[in-house]
């Protein structure tokens, strides 16, 4: 067998006078003389959700050129000027239309935030949720990086049940928080790595301790329970046992430096006052924990579905158009609505266009960083308290095995899950069901 003395680890850093680096994808990095074979490269996944819905005006009115959706189908398709910012990237991007959750078609409009990524039916007085689409990835390729997944909001946290400000669902269905400040994100995924370390090797070592008491403690207690109480108590140790595996993982970063960054570039004193700035730099941020294979799965939830209530909800009023986001949803249909409304979603699609142009520039071994990374874009309403026929992009992904550069129509029947099957097998999750999906979309393949 040849010596290949000039064969790099994918984990390899550039170290010295305390500095280190990660290199980006080389071809030092591949098993052989070849680029790694793209069953063995970093896929990825993106999801970002806006509420209230977006400006649908008739085909025959005066602004009907705000409609979010393109005009024509298929290949043969013209963008409005909605999303005209996409057109450079047309070719990597698929709108598509008709698609909802069956279980939200009934729900109230603002009760719809919580299952975009889920599906769930929400029901009884403890609105039980289950788990999200990004925290399915998670589970297959979360142990591969620092961090599982990247869960961020406007809002942060996780709200109330119905008005989450989390698109993240754990495995029971419970809400993952989210990060809002910009600052505190930078330095959860690269900050002081030495102080970090520190605390963390005890704060493990403590978890630790305690787990292993809790678990040996079990095997005695379970020996004093009825059917009932040992099905419960069995349910608790499911969940000390996610932690036990979450306290292994981070154990294996702990030596494993952090990439470094030049804070510099990204403005993280932006916040929601000065929306482009803000959602601009939460973009920033996600693209970095892409390019330094932090995470290989983000969210973001622009704004959350709360009215008034939300952060977001402000932002139209910070770029001059009157009234706040909601407002200018209920006001759609009044006269000069639609192209007020338009013009929002017009300035929310080229904060996309900035994060999708931005991974497709930037080289990730034989392709680009989008070509490996399925982003999925959009709301859970049409027209605000209308729960069908989601606005919905998705883009990248043509490593893959995504067909893109389409506008595709589905019947008002067919599940988003479906969707989700699909981008699941892609990202080599197999599965054969998500939620209350009743196939693929294989028009995407």
């Amino acid at each position: 067998m040849t010596n290949r003395s000039w064969h790099l680890d994918r984990r390899t850093y550039l170290k010295g006078t305390g500095v280190s680096m990660a290199l980006p994808l080389m071809d030092a990095m591949s098993s052989d003389s070849k680029i790694r074979e793209r069953t063995d490269a970093p896929k990825r996944m993106c999801g970002i959700y806006f509420p209230f819905g977006v400006s649908l005006p008739p085909e025959d009115h005066e602004d009907a050129d705000w409609n979010w959706f393109p005009r024509g189908k298929g290949k043969d398709f013209r963008f409005t000027n909605t999303l005209s910012s996409l057109e450079e990237i047309r070719d990597d991007v698929t709108i598509l239309a008709g698609l909802s959750h069956p279980h939200g078609r009934r729900i109230g409009g603002h009760d719809t935030g919580d299952i975009f990524l889920t599906g769930a039916r929400l029901h009884g007085t403890r609105f039980s949720n289950s788990i999200s689409l990004d925290q399915q990835i998670a589970q297959h390729i979360g142990d591969q990086t620092r961090f599982p997944s990247m869960t961020l909001s406007t809002d942060g946290g996780v709200g109330e049940p119905t008005r989450s400000t989390t698109l993240a669902f754990s495995s029971r269905g419970r809400p993952v928080p989210a990060l809002a400040k910009p600052r505190q994100i930078f330095d959860r995924l690269f900050g002081d790595g030495d102080k970090e370390t520190r605390n963390q090797r005890r704060q493990l070592a403590n978890s630790s301790t305690i787990l292993d008491r809790v678990l040996e403690h079990s095997r005695s207690l379970k020996l004093q329970l009825g059917k009932q109480d040992l099905r419960k108590f069995e349910e608790y140790l499911s969940s000390v046992r996610e932690i036990e595996q979450r306290v292994k993982r981070s154990q294996r970063w702990l030596d494993i430096p952090r990439p470094e960054i030049d804070s510099s570039t990204l403005t993280l004193a932006a916040n929601p006052k000065g929306p482009q700035e803000y959602i601009r730099t939460m973009y920033d941020l996600m693209f970095l924990g892409f390019q330094t294979d932090t995470t290989r799965v983000a969210t973001y939830m622009i704004g959350q579905v709360a009215g008034a209530t939300t952060l977001a909800n402000s932002f139209p009023a910070c770029l001059g158009l009157s009234g706040n986001w909601h407002g200018l949803a209920h006001g759609a249909n009044k006269k000069g609505g639609y192209e007020n409304l338009g013009r929002f979603d017009q300035f929310l699609a080229e904060q996309l266009s900035y994060f999708l142009k931005r991974l497709k520039k930037t080289p990730d071994g034989d392709c680009s960083l989008l070509d490996r990374t399925l982003v999925f874009y959009g709301s859970s309403n049409s027209r605000t308290h209308n729960n069908n026929n989601y606005p919905l992009i998705l883009a990248g992904g043509s490593e893959l095995g995504i067909r893109q550069g389409q506008y595709l129509q589905y019947s008002s029947k067919t599940p988003l899950s479906n969707l989700f099957v699909t981008m699941l097998n892609r990202l080599k999750v197999p599965t054969d069901s998500f939620a209350d999906s009743t196939g693929d979309l294989t028009e995407l393949i």
